[in-house]
């Protein structure tokens, strides 16, 4: 494996020489640049994986470099710092793509941590970025997280989608990011400068649904006391987005295919229609295909809305973006909730990636969330995992206390005899079944049977071999 090549950017030498010294003897290639622009011309020069930079520097300052940085090498991770932190300029660095924000003077330990994360990041995100040149706009893609085939296909196909005014419909399970993709539509087409808005279509009444959509006159109904613009009207020129759209009734999905094919809308009690402009983007969490067959969904209106068909992909169906996402999510509520958990061990990592997530991605932020209020700080391990999540696994295990013997004795004997009788305890509980054992012991099956083999462990004898 390459030497991860990091490149120092700060106008003070003795700090930057400093940082230097401690990367390099942790056995990173570093270089060194004295202000931004300066750093600009040696990333040119030099193939980095990731910049440290000061904030305060002459001519380019970080503020300035890592949006310049990030918007012709947005693989690379930035680690910004400064003697002079407020709030307004974290949010500022952190917009504009920086990986973390430290406070000078800054713990060499804490660096090297953030540093390890940053690049691990890093890894995961690189190859797609230089094997997917043909997505041009990945900057405007960034709130959506993923480098696995499926979401890199899904990018490309947003791009294309985008330039169009056709009506696209996002299918999908609750939870898969259908109003993020719809939003990323609207940011690349020329509609960008203008409404994006979004309704749901289930959580409105559906006597009030049809007014909000439309709009109503005064006296139209009781309670309306004054004429009020509908959500069409709202997105004239602009993009509107109707999530839920199978749970619109029928006498409305009338309204709305006259809306998608005459582009003209008649509010509640109007006496004449208006002409609105508005690009449709509709999803789903249900099967309109069946909805279709059943009655349940108007099959003209279907295809008005399908002309280009997206289908997102269920978060098992990506299990590579998991370590993505939750060190994204980390990132996030570690900024939002003022915490400092350093990250995932890990075992955490495995069983977070064997995991269904039935919730997808929203369930998984939302574990993220409540794992990051709780431990507050340190490494988040299986024990801070919640018991469903574990599965068979259980808590981990603690083990009795153990008094050190006056004259010592040899620990890697005792580990290694400790590791034999729980491996050989967790045949007998799973009746020699290699793969429950390995779940009780939070292994995988490969793993506990190349134990086996190195320890020559029989299932069954009472001592062991070797």
């Amino acid at each position: 494996m390459d030497t991860p090549r990091i490149l120092i950017a700060d106008d003070d030498k003795k700090t930057r020489d400093f940082v230097a010294a401690f990367l390099s003897y942790k056995g990173y290639q570093v270089f060194q640049a004295f202000d931004g622009q300066d750093a600009l011309q040696k990333i040119e020069l030099n193939d980095v994986q990731m910049v440290i930079t000061d904030i305060m520097m002459p001519r380019v300052n970080g503020l300035e470099f890592i949006k310049q940085l990030k918007s012709i090498r947005p693989d690379i991770v930035t680690i910004a710092y400064s003697a002079f932190a407020n709030f307004e300029m974290t949010a500022n660095l952190l917009k504009a793509g920086a990986f973390f924000y430290l406070e000078k003077p800054f713990n060499l330990d804490e660096l090297e941590t953030h540093v390890k994360r940053g690049l691990e990041h890093q890894a995961l995100q690189s190859k797609s970025f230089r094997s997917k040149p043909c997505i041009k706009n990945r900057a405007l893609l960034n709130n959506i997280i993923g480098e696995s085939e499926k979401m890199l296909s899904l990018f490309e196909m947003i791009e294309k989608v985008s330039s169009s005014d056709s009506t696209v419909l996002i299918q999908g399970e609750s939870g898969t990011g259908k109003e993020l993709v719809a939003r990323a539509i609207h940011d690349l087409s020329t509609r960008a400068q203008k409404n994006f808005v979004a309704v749901n279509c289930a959580a409105i009444p559906d006597d009030l649904l049809e007014s909000e959509l439309f709009g109503h006159v005064k006296g139209s109904f009781t309670g309306a006391v004054a004429t009020r613009i509908g959500r069409f009207e709202m997105a004239d020129k602009g993009t509107l987005f109707l999530d839920e759209i199978g749970d619109m009734k029928a006498n409305l999905q009338v309204k709305l295919l006259r809306v998608l094919q005459n582009k003209e809308l008649e509010p509640v009690g109007a006496s004449r229609p208006k002409k609105v402009d508005v690009r449709i983007i509709a999803a789903t969490n249900q099967n309109l295909d069946q909805l279709v067959v059943s009655k349940a969904f108007r099959e003209d209106l279907y295809y008005r809305l399908s002309v280009i068909p997206i289908m997102l992909p269920a978060l098992r169906e990506r299990d590579a973006d998991i370590a993505l996402l939750l060190n994204s999510f980390l990132d996030k509520f570690n900024r939002s909730k003022q915490r400092n958990v350093q990250g995932f061990d890990r075992d955490v990592m495995e069983v977070l990636s064997s995991y269904d997530w039935p919730g997808n991605v929203r369930e998984l932020e939302n574990l993220v969330e409540r794992m990051v209020i709780l431990k507050g700080s340190g490494i988040i391990s299986l024990n801070d995992l919640p018991e469903k999540y574990r599965g068979k696994r259980g808590p981990v295990m603690r083990t009795e206390q153990v008094n050190l013997p006056e004259s010592g004795f040899c620990l890697n004997s005792a580990v290694e005899e400790f590791e034999n009788r729980l491996i050989l305890q967790a045949l007998q509980r799973s009746g020699g079944n290699k793969k429950e054992a390995a779940e009780l012991l939070n292994l995988k099956r490969t793993t506990l049977i190349e134990k086996l083999k190195k320890k020559k462990l029989v299932f069954g004898e009472t001592h062991t071999a070797g």
